[in-house]
């Protein structure tokens, strides 16, 4: 019983995944706002943090962060690196220190689609020689309009952890 758990809740991990990067990647791009792509799968990272703790969290940022790397012209492994550590992190503060619920679920939203913005123009920024202000705007406006998805985004993963909750609280103890 405990397996067959296991496996429906990866497969709605990795369903839900999908379905964020489809969104990402193939829908979105065509619904430009001021030629600003929201970032989605930065948000399900922290939302899997939030709600179901550090390996949880690690294991969905290092999926995202390979998915962000498929759909993005970077430097490869960046947002691999970037969305596992933040996932890790954000899950670790989540088991230790935190809250879990919605004002730290969007707070960490804000952290996780920043510090991924900012990677964007990380390298226009110090390697490039191009203007601070007009790239850091950018940045900003991209984590306002991304974040406006993080509560559509919420009620998926907040129903995510309520079923990995329920199904730890199932398990008998030895």
């Amino acid at each position: 019983m405990k397996r067959r758990a296991f496996v429906i809740s990866v497969a709605l991990h990795a369903l839900l995944l999908v379905t964020v990067y489809v969104f990402q990647g193939m829908i979105f791009p065509y619904i430009r706002i001021y030629g600003l792509v929201p970032l989605l799968l930065p948000i399900v990272c922290a939302g899997v943090a939030v709600y179901e703790g550090c390996h949880a969290g690690g294991i969905t940022g290092l999926f995202a962060g390979i998915l962000c790397d498929v759909s993005f012209n970077q430097p490869v492994g960046v947002f691999t690196i970037i969305l596992t550590l933040a996932g890790l992190f954000f899950g670790a503060l989540a088991d230790a220190v935190l809250t879990r619920g919605f004002v730290t679920y969007l707070l960490l939203c804000i952290a996780i689609l920043f510090i991924s913005s900012f990677a964007q123009i990380f390298p226009f920024l110090f390697f490039a020689g191009h203007s601070q202000v007009p790239l850091l705007t950018v940045t900003l406006w991209q984590t306002l309009y991304s974040w406006l998805f993080a509560v559509p985004i919420w009620f998926f993963v907040r129903a995510l952890g309520k079923r990995a909750q329920d199904a730890s609280s199932r398990e008998k103890p030895l």
